[in-house]
């Protein structure tokens, strides 16, 4: 859907690692102030059941580029590679005509069997940039661009992981999400993010806010401890892998209330920081006119436990690592919808395909939001939202796998989940379930075992899964002379005489 006098809009798609859908003060959150981003969702539309598909960094950032599943997609760790067969975001963005512009980082594994030189770089990190788009400015791991700009002010940061520990030290203005705004306004106010003129694409991808666990300058103390809310209780009846997650050093939340409360503020500062960004952004867009000309979609890889359930970071099965926050705000569309269906960042792709005015993707499981962020209603929608989560790559500690092809210990590492609107079903790989009456508890603390319940949640878990897989070239029928997707009636569709074939030519 090009803009209402048909150009196309320019696309600001943003990412704001690790953040939780509930850590917005439109969202009822009781401590943590977001206006730039209240004003966002105000402006457009506000997705109140938003759900990543995969954590943590990679294999969420590869269903939300590819608008599919992880069980489509199989990037399943950081480090798995994408496959070079699937479509993206860029690719699409640059054959609609755009220079897609990367500031920050994708995450994307090349795939190997792309790349030529086994001495080549891209083989040995999961910190690859995303095929189609042009790197603006890179962040990766290492963050050299914003070392060298921290070494020209004078600081001596050290290395990625020390200034980024020390954020606290410098003023807000100095760090590391600060400087991808600056770069990208310098961009935007000396016109060259479209080279030629006409529209533009850019992915903001900041780093905020993820951990470590320490906000910029005066964010640092931007809310008190003692004000935080407290995290949602361990249950009563963990399932085995939650407990072997809270004996984990890198996912148990710290165990004195003060330290986890002093992490928590520090989060949830970090969290103000990004929205302060969100509101420069804005006012640019409105400075340079391009304001009702832009397409703007915020969004997240993955949430963040921050104590739930006696965890941290992006792990398990609990919905405080998927419920991510989702805004989109489309020129010309109603301001101030709010979106309550179950929305999957699957969906994003679809989206962005319209708003470019191009066909969306026969790989994408996911469905255009266009028509509920104009207030219409699609015509289908889902009634519950799918995510998974693979942990193979720490099933090393447990010993490697003996050998290929007898060996599937590591299919057994990974999990499904379906949130419906009262209850959650999580299916693990080893066989064994859960279901969650969400309505009556919603820390995850209640189960239901009634047979009939659990089997109706199971059966609608396996009917997802039989309706998404790879559908590339299963939507197509080699039929008179061709190839083609075949929608029925049309001529070579399947005839009334043998069910599943098409007619063929004679000879």
């Amino acid at each position: 859907m090009p803009l209402a006098d048909g150009r196309l809009p320019n696309v600001l798609l943003i990412t704001l690692d690790q953040f939780r859908a509930d850590a917005l003060s439109c969202a009822g959150h009781p401590l943590v102030r977001t206006p730039h981003l209240d004003a966002l969702a105000a402006a457009g539309a506000r997705l109140t059941r938003h759900y990543a598909q995969a954590a943590p960094c990679s294999p969420g950032r590869a269903a939300l580029y590819t608008g599919t599943y992880q069980s489509t997609n199989r990037v399943v760790a950081n480090g798995t590679p994408l496959d070079a067969r699937f479509d993206n975001v860029a690719l699409t963005a640059r054959r609609a005509g755009y220079a897609p512009a990367l500031f920050g980082y994708t995450d994307i594994g090349v795939d190997p069997r792309t790349v030529t030189d086994p001495r080549d770089p891209r083989l040995s990190t999961y910190e690859g940039v995303l095929p189609g788009f042009d790197v603006a400015l890179l962040l990766d791991g290492r963050h050299q661009a914003w070392l060298d700009h921290l070494r020209a002010l004078g600081y001596d940061p050290g290395d990625a992981d020390e200034a980024l520990a020390s954020e606290d030290r410098r003023p807000a203005e100095h760090s590391v999400t600060a400087f991808l705004t600056d770069v990208f306004l310098d961009r935007l106010r000396a016109g060259t993010l479209a080279p030629g003129g006409g529209p533009w694409f850019a992915h903001l991808s900041y780093l905020r806010p993820h951990p470590p666990y320490v906000a910029a300058g005066a964010f640092a103390t931007r809310y008190d401890p003692a004000d935080c809310p407290p995290p949602l209780p361990v249950p009563a009846r963990p399932h085995r892998l939650h407990e072997r997650l809270l004996a984990s050093p890198a996912a148990s939340a710290p165990r004195d209330p003060e330290e986890l409360a002093r992490l928590r503020a520090q989060y949830f500062g970090n969290v103000s920081h990004v929205d302060e960004q969100v509101g420069r952004l804005v006012g640019a867009l409105r400075d340079a006119g391009a304001w009702d000309d832009t397409v703007v979609i915020v969004t997240a890889d993955h949430g963040e436990q921050l104590g739930d359930q006696g965890l941290i970071e992006k792990c398990g099965f609990y919905e405080s690592s998927f419920h991510i926050v989702g805004i989109v705000r489309w020129p010309g569309a109603p301001a101030g919808v709010v979106v309550d269906a179950f929305t999957e960042n699957v969906d994003v792709f679809p989206t962005l395909c319209q708003a470019m005015g191009v066909e969306v993707p026969a790989q994408c499981d996911g469905l255009p939001l266009t028509p509920l962020v104009h207030g219409q209603a699609p015509p289908h929608w889902r009634d519950a939202a799918h995510y998974q989560w693979d942990w193979r790559d720490a099933f090393v500690t447990d010993g490697p796998p003996e050998g290929w092809p007898w060996d599937r210990r590591l299919d057994d590492k990974q999990l499904t989940v379906r949130r419906s609107r009262d209850r959650a079903f999580l299916h693990v790989g080893d066989g064994s379930w859960r279901c969650f009456d969400l309505a009556a508890d919603p820390t995850w603390g209640t189960e239901v075992t009634d047979p009939v319940v659990v089997l109706a949640e199971a059966t609608a878990l396996l009917d997802w899964r039989s309706r998404h897989t790879d559908r590339t070239l299963t939507g197509m029928l080699l039929s008179r002379g061709g190839i083609g997707r075949i929608p029925p009636g049309a001529p070579g569709a399947p005839s009334g005489r043998t069910p599943g074939t098409a007619a063929r030519p004679h000879g």
